[in-house]
């Protein structure tokens, strides 16, 4: 492809809720474009991920170049396609940060959304000329001037402004074109300046090493340069630049203003700092760009091999999947009840399902995953903050001045008449409620704070069950505050077993230990002698259930005759239990270690 001036160059994302057509779109753009052709098309040409495939939602923001003529002239059209959902928030404001306008989405049926107000908002915040858009007009029941109306009132969306596309048929789709050109800013920066790109995105090809995804805001950057990564204070020789349009393309060079990826033989991507500025070695390097924020993990988790002997396997499965994934991180650890493992914290609840998932599909690891936890902050007696990712790390109680719990915003998005329902939902779960807003006269939005350690176990499937599936939900990590929190502890047969242990309010913890022993008791099969279950707080036993032990009838074969012989078999017997009971152990499986996420609701 020839270089193109930059005022012909376009670059733009798309940004909406999950599951409002984004990638449909995007297939769309490229095949109007010509950029694929009819034999190449596939539905959602650029979720690549098999995982991506099969649930049907985008995980990775990827990048795509595509040329289009529009009155007479060529543009460059460079689209970067975002996730939608609130784990991979990140992705999104990494890619926002490297473009010039968004399209923003809203589906015609089901309208505006809760990650639709806060994908626009955080575009608004990076100052990018917002395209509003109704997608899925050719749905029979879709409402358009209803949404259109929700836009206006939500975002202050000027109701003129708004395009009607749909991504399955096309319509509508060269009017897009056309307003993305003649709305979109092109970029700023100079060609003649020293190189100064910004790193958005990466992955590991097994045979060329890392790729590196950039956009150049100043400068050119050619095969054979060498260039420096400002952050990682590394130097590399070029050996490709191109584009990918959708698959990658060489290309001459890369100017101001485009978006593609650099390969220099790098072999870890350790070495590739997302946020990081590419520019050139020697003290005429220009200045750093403002990076990015580095992503905040809010759920921690044990991952331990099933198999005590695939510890090295699973080591070597996470560090490749570090690799194209540098949002989550992993430190060894022990636990007396599951052996060796690892501690690993995600984003949220969805990306540490999807981590599990890559790791058992494209590793083969069997795997056993303790409950989920968040990050707490405990201030100790001699005044010190630590931060705890592991029930297991709570102090005893006279070590602790404060024990403080993330607190985020809740925006929840709902038809009218389940307020209600939404409201007690989150009062259940200690929320403050901070305001109300209508959207129109049939949908509304609450915002609450809540404790994230309460969102995270079950509140999006709760408010699912609570609005018939019409509820969606977006939060924000807002402070930490102090709380009265305790560790609750299980003791299976006298032996505390830490996998099993966690941080809850002190007033629910007498419910939730009831809930979890109780489950604990239908999980662990019966042994040859019996089993106490408790749960405790400290030293203080707050629940207990007793796993029967398994029978013979001793004295099936005693017909008759005097009481004193069956006592003395029975007598027998029962020291037999009392010897196993002091050198057996207990079977605990995986479905016990997710009883603890059971918050007691279900066993009215």
């Amino acid at each position: 492809m020839a270089s193109i001036e930059q005022q012909y160059i376009r670059n733009f994302c798309i940004i909406a809720h999950i599951d409002h057509g984004k990638s449909t779109l995007a297939d769309r753009l490229m095949e109007k474009t010509g950029t694929v052709t009819l034999r190449e098309m596939k539905e959602q040409l650029l979720d690549g991920m098999d995982l991506e495939r099969e649930r049907g939602i985008t995980i990775k923001a990827k990048a795509v170049a595509m040329r289009y003529k529009y009155k007479g002239r060529e543009y460059e059209l460079n689209l970067i396609d975002t996730p939608g959902h609130v784990d991979f928030q990140y992705e999104v404001s990494r890619s926002l940060s490297c473009c010039e306008g968004a399209v923003l989405l809203a589906d015609a049926f089901q309208g505006v959304e809760a990650q639709t107000v806060a994908n626009a908002f955080l575009a608004m915040e990076h100052d990018l000329k917002i395209i509003p858009c109704l997608s899925k007009i050719d749905l029979n029941h879709a409402r358009p001037a209803a949404v259109i109306e929700e836009m206006e009132q939500t975002l202050a969306i000027d109701p003129d402004e708004v395009q009607a596309i749909s991504g399955k048929t096309g319509a509508g789709v060269e009017e897009l074109l056309a307003a993305i050109i003649e709305t979109v800013p092109a970029p700023v920066g100079s060609r003649e300046d020293v190189l100064q790109a910004m790193v958005f995105d990466s992955h590991y090809d097994k045979f060329r090493g890392a790729v590196t995804y950039v956009r150049v805001m100043n400068g050119t950057v050619k095969k054979g340069d060498k260039i420096r990564f400002l952050r990682g204070e590394t130097t590399h020789d070029v050996t490709e630049v191109g584009q990918f349009i959708p698959t990658p393309r060489a290309t001459d060079e890369l100017c101001a203003g485009q978006v593609g990826y650099l390969i220099c033989n790098i072999k870890s991507l350790e070495l590739v700092n997302i946020g990081d500025t590419v520019s050139i070695p020697g003290p005429d390097a220009a200045k750093p760009l403002p990076g990015y924020q580095e992503p905040k993990r809010m759920v921690f988790c044990g991952l331990y091999p099933s198999d005590g002997q695939d510890f090295e396997q699973l080591r070597d499965a996470l560090n490749k999947l570090r690799i194209n994934d540098p949002s989550f991180v992993f430190e060894p650890e022990t636990s007396d009840a599951l052996g060796f493992g690892f501690r690993c914290g995600f984003l949220g609840l969805l990306h540490m399902e999807i981590v599990q998932q890559r790791l058992e599909q494209e590793s083969d690891v069997d795997l056993v995953q303790t409950a989920p936890n968040v990050t707490y902050h405990i201030i100790n007696k001699k005044g010190q903050e630590v931060e705890i990712h592991k029930p297991q790390d709570v102090p005893d109680a006279g070590e602790i001045e404060e024990f403080l719990q993330p607190i985020v915003r809740v925006s929840l998005l709902q038809p009218s008449e389940f307020i209600g329902p939404v409201m007690q939902l989150c009062t259940e779960r200690r929320g403050v409620q901070v305001r109300t807003e209508y959207l129109s006269p049939t949908r509304a939005m609450l915002v609450y704070d809540l404790p994230l350690a309460e969102v995270i176990y079950d509140l999006h499937d709760k408010l699912k069950s609570a609005t018939r599936g019409y509820g969606t939900m977006d939060y924000e990590i807002r402070d930490y505050v102090p709380a009265d929190l305790v560790r609750l502890d299980m003791l299976v047969n006298g032996k505390r077993v830490d996998a099993l242990s966690i941080i809850c309010n002190r007033a629910d913890a007498d419910r939730r230990g009831r809930a979890v022993v109780k489950k604990l008791k239908s999980e662990i099969d019966r042994h040859m002698f019996e089993i106490a279950i408790q749960a405790a707080i400290g030293t203080r036993v707050i629940a207990r259930e007793t796993v029967k032990a398994l029978s013979k009838n001793v004295t099936a074969k005693c017909y008759g005759g005097d009481i004193s012989r069956k006592r003395k078999l029975w007598a027998k017997q029962k020291e037999g239990k009392k010897r196993m009971k002091s050198i057996g152990s207990v079977d605990i499986p995986q479905k016990a270690f997710m009883a603890v996420l059971e918050t007691g609701d279900d066993q009215k």
